[in-house]
């Protein structure tokens, strides 16, 4: 999908613009749309209620249903079956990833240059160190992006890549000499960092999309190779437990046991894919929508949490303005954490009151 979108557009009556900014964030935040939806539906919104000459809330009706209807009318079941539970394409997740790592690099040295000044050394250890965990870092997020596309065994390829560079990064910096070798400006240490997340910006999508798809082999998969794609999907990209997912896969197994013997998996189900989707949809999907963002949540106060009690521990550091930005981070990650709890509990009383009428 390109990044590109379709030119914005002036509306005349301001109530007209505030249908719009609400259609707009709608299809942004509420549904999985591709990038430039919002852009081109409110674009063609903005023709008919040029011709029409009435406001757009007469025209289309209430501008929240108007979003959810179009979605759901304009939005393929082939796009909706390849983009994950954040409304993502591998390319997209890949772009917003490794570009975040780059605005964060540029923030730690912003950090560095408020607090101790212009010149930032380098040494042979910290080469070493930066660049395991740079290194790791982007290995971390093409491991969770193949896990998201449904690559279980690549995401834990990447993952084991991503703890080697680590390791090797702080074995080398602890071996290493620290005699300072030059001193670069914390300004171009900033710029390198901007510099990244542009880049991430411009990789291409398609190639990365196709790279994170497995190639189809010759005559179609067999029907182990189906069904193990079909876990992958369930587990990675549609956010099922392990064993809700082979749950599936073995009602699939039984199905196929039980049809003619030459039925293939792909002869009976279809694309595995749109397949999955399909399972995947219903009341449960938001639950483990939150169900993910709780855990990510969770996962980065830990984090947070530990990095302040370490920095508080060190007389030397108590003072650090790195400790505000960790405590602040912290507050932030357990604040969503908490939020994303008390939304699964909603979801699950809605649930089961849905059940019970």
């Amino acid at each position: 999908m390109s990044k590109s979108t379709a030119p914005e557009v002036s509306w005349e009556r301001e109530e007209d613009e505030k249908w719009a900014a609400t259609v707009h964030v709608r299809l942004a935040l509420d549904e999985d749309v591709p990038v430039g939806f919002a852009e081109e539906i409110l674009a063609e919104a903005h023709q008919l209620v040029e011709e029409a000459g009435q406001p757009a809330l007469d025209v289309f009706g209430d501008p929240t249903a108007y979003a959810r209807t179009v979605a759901a009318e304009r939005v393929s079941e082939r796009y909706r079956a390849q983009i994950d539970t954040r409304g993502m394409l591998p390319a997209e997740r890949i772009t917003a990833s490794v570009g975040s790592l780059g605005f964060l690099w540029a923030a730690v040295f912003g950090l560095f240059w408020i607090q101790d000044g212009l010149w930032a050394g380098v040494d042979r250890s910290s080469v070493a160190a930066y660049a395991g965990i740079v290194l790791a870092a982007t290995l971390g997020c093409v491991a969770f992006t193949a896990r998201a596309a449904g690559r279980l065994r690549g995401m834990w390829i990447f993952l084991a890549g991503a703890a080697a560079a680590l390791v090797a990064g702080i074995a080398c910096a602890t071996a290493l000499p620290d005699e300072e070798l030059f001193r670069v400006p914390a300004p171009v240490l900033m710029l390198f960092g901007a510099a990244w997340a542009v880049g991430a910006y411009l990789l291409p999508d398609d190639p990365i999309n196709r790279w994170f798809t497995p190639a189809r082999p010759d005559g179609g998969p067999d029907d182990q190779q189906w069904l193990a794609r079909l876990e992958g999907l369930l587990r990675g990209r549609h956010g099922m437990t392990a064993g809700e997912a082979r749950g599936h896969v073995r009602e699939a197994r039984q199905h196929l046991a039980a049809a003619p013997q030459d039925g293939h998996a792909e002869d009976v189900f279809g694309d595995v894919e749109i397949y999955a989707l399909r399972l995947s949809e219903g009341p449960r999907r938001a639950q483990r929508i939150t169900r993910q963002k709780l855990y990510g949540a969770l996962a980065s106060s830990l984090l947070f949490g530990v990095l302040t009690v370490d920095m508080l521990l060190d007389p030397q550091e108590r003072s650090s303005g790195w400790v505000a930005c960790f405590v602040g981070a912290f507050g932030c990650a357990a604040w969503g954490a908490v939020s994303e709890w008390r939304t699964l509990r909603k979801q699950r009383a809605q649930q089961q009151g849905e059940e019970r009428a």
